[in-house]
């Protein structure tokens, strides 16, 4: 598919963002998969308060845009991204004796240790995930038992029409793996957060994050992935139903269905991304076949796929 670069106004993101804009820019190096094309134009935010500005700034140009922050859940078209990508690189963090205020950009894995080596417990369950604190907010991140809304204190959020303003968890509608921003796109953008956290002995932190390792490594596949593809339906499990429709280890092209856990869809090393959407198709028709399941992605679709 040709770019579309042209339809965007280049001149005017040249004169809003200097040297932060970059064009043409391949993206699949800031993918947990290290898959898809390249961005038309993409936006580097160094912190939250540029990437309010850059984000008001696009919506005054009346641009649609993309935030991608840490590239877990994301799968990216190898035909690229039309849209402005604004690549959140904001990752400033702050503790203190009850919890951490930091950036959206921010690893919430490099987050979870951090407070593990201050003693300060309550994310002991984010230590193997790979996405950002903004991505995390957004999408109700969570692992063994536990998930961002039981840990948010505070969002400083950007609203398209409301200006910046600072959100409880409960305005946050929070639901699994989704919420307030899963509901309404483009509408807000995470800047920062604040996390409730609570003093423990770092011992008893570091034991906790050592048994959900020991049990990712033992459950979740090593390598390229994007993730959890699919969100598990209610009272069931989306790898438990594309195993039973026969699907675990199949591969297309160099990608694969782990042959470890079945709702993780691997690059064994050189794959595409229209290969890793040829196995969703397939696992959602086979589930549907197998089942009468409608497996909904928790993995988001980016740039064009027609």
């Amino acid at each position: 598919m040709q770019s579309m670069a042209a339809t965007l106004p280049l001149t005017a993101l040249r004169t809003a963002f200097g040297e932060r804009l970059r064009e043409q820019h391949p993206l699949a190096r800031y993918t947990s998969a290290r898959l898809g094309g390249a961005a038309d134009a993409l936006v580097l935010a160094r912190s939250a308060d540029e990437l309010a500005t850059s984000a008001q700034a696009l919506w005054d140009l009346e641009l649609p845009f993309i935030v991608l922050g840490g590239g877990s859940n994301v799968l990216v078209s190898d035909a690229g991204v039309r849209q402005v990508v604004l690549l959140n690189q904001a990752n400033q963090v702050v503790f203190d004796d009850q919890g951490v205020w930091a950036e959206s950009g921010a690893g919430l894995g490099v987050i979870a240790r951090q407070a593990a080596a201050k003693g300060l417990g309550g994310l002991a369950w984010a230590a193997g995930i790979p996405g950002s604190l903004g991505g995390a907010v957004t999408g109700n991140a969570g692992a063994h038992g536990s998930d961002t809304a039981a840990v948010l204190e505070l969002a400083d959020i950007l609203h398209c029409t409301q200006g910046r303003q600072t959100w409880t968890a409960e305005q946050m509608a929070y639901g699994y793996r989704t919420s307030w921003f899963k509901a309404h796109p483009g509408q807000a953008v995470v800047l920062a957060a604040r996390l409730r956290l609570n003093p423990m002995p770092e011992a008893e932190i570091r034991s906790a994050m050592e048994s959900f390792n020991a049990y990712r490594r033992l459950t979740q596949p090593p390598g390229a992935s994007m993730g959890s593809m699919f969100k598990n339906p209610p009272g069931d499990s989306a790898g438990r139903l594309i195993e039973a429709a026969g699907l675990k280890g199949l591969q297309q092209g160099q990608a694969q269905i782990s042959p470890l856990h079945a709702n993780f869809f691997l690059n064994r090393g050189g794959a595409r991304a229209e290969d890793v959407y040829a196995l969703i198709q397939q696992a959602r028709q086979a589930v549907k076949d197998q089942s009468g399941v409608e497996l909904q992605l928790e993995v988001e679709l980016i740039g064009d796929w027609e």
